[in-house]
């Protein structure tokens, strides 16, 4: 069996070969069914947003023997009997209740209700209200964040590339990523937190990094390709995508370990629930987006090119010179 050393020497010599490019119809309909399949999950199981988008109230009880989440929804509903709590285990001996918005009235009854509940004295359950505005103003300056990240990311390409089909190409690779992510979300009922939007902001950023690292090399092969070239224009951006696949591979590696560490370790082991949102959506979106900028990214920058007059003719020729000289296309 071949070590990675060697396969990442045949890669980069073009001895072995994936067909990212050749094959870029497959990936983009798997591409097309995770996105649609994505979009469409929060129509069957909406999207959990956290208390600081919805607005609510919020009873932190510590000091709990035992932190029992049932009881604390049963301590709740004996007050208020509709009330939605969402109740999480915080450490070995703190319970978080979430709940819709209350009253005065109905929230030192709450409160009265859990310490009870837990036998804990009332000092030790705290409450805050997040009103709606509150949590407005945050989606609002989310969406405004990402659209400002998107915005910049395109001129940014577009100049450092010189050719907006690129950034085209980057900007679609990104958005695939935080769709499907969100949808991955949606599908396993994790919460989005504020937290969790500076986790896809990150893995954006991650994206954004291992897609220029990609398609500069695409840029130095493309560019390599004269007169004399033996190579097509999708043949060249396919092996800068398997020139640069085991590097890929290691970065995704490297970065999910120690998020993975902070995310099964820390969040689920040791219970440290503060750093699930951001953890977990680093890690499912680092693996995203590696698979985002080989098989969506690339194979698209190439389907984005080959039809320039230019370009065309050129594959013409090559092609046209293999055929004369007897070589399989």
């Amino acid at each position: 069996m071949r070590s990675m050393s060697q396969l990442g020497n045949d890669l980069y010599t073009g001895k072995t070969s994936f067909p990212f490019v050749g094959r870029r119809r497959l990936w983009f309909l798997i591409a097309a069914i995770l996105v649609i399949g994505s979009a469409l999950v929060p129509l069957f199981r909406p999207i959990q947003f956290s208390i600081e988008f919805t607005g609510g109230s919020q009873f932190v009880v510590s000091g709990v023997a035992n932190p029992d989440q049932a009881a604390a929804t049963e301590a709740v509903q004996s007050v208020v009997p509709d009330a939605t709590t969402k109740v999480a285990t915080v450490g070995s001996d703190t319970i978080r209740v979430q709940t819709d918005q209350m009253t005065d009235a109905e929230t030192r009854a709450v409160t009265v209700a859990l310490a009870e509940k837990f036998d804990v004295p009332e000092s030790e359950v705290t409450y805050s209200f997040i009103g709606p505005s509150w949590g407005a103003d945050v989606t609002r300056q989310s969406l405004w964040g990402l659209a400002i990240f998107l915005a910049l990311t395109f001129i940014i390409l577009a100049l450092y590339f010189r050719t907006w089909k690129m950034s085209v190409a980057a900007i679609i690779g990104l958005v695939d990523v935080l769709v499907v992510t969100i949808g991955i979300y949606a599908l396993f009922g994790f919460e989005i937190s504020p937290a969790a939007v500076i986790g896809f902001l990150t893995i954006l950023s991650y994206a954004l990094y291992d897609t220029t690292v990609v398609f500069d090399k695409i840029r130095e092969n493309t560019s390599e390709d004269g007169e004399v070239s033996g190579r097509t224009f999708g043949e060249s951006v396919n092996l800068a995508v398997n020139q640069t696949l085991v590097r890929s591979i290691n970065t995704t590696i490297v970065a999910i370990l120690p998020t993975g560490a902070i995310l099964f370790i820390g969040a689920l082991w040791l219970g440290a629930q503060t750093l699930t949102d951001i953890s977990l959506s680093i890690f499912v979106g680092t693996i995203v987006a590696a698979y985002s900028t080989i098989f969506v990214a690339s194979p698209l920058y190439s389907l984005l090119r080959e039809n320039e007059p230019g370009i065309k003719a050129r594959d013409a020729r090559v092609l046209a010179a293999r055929e004369q000289a007897g070589i399989p296309a």
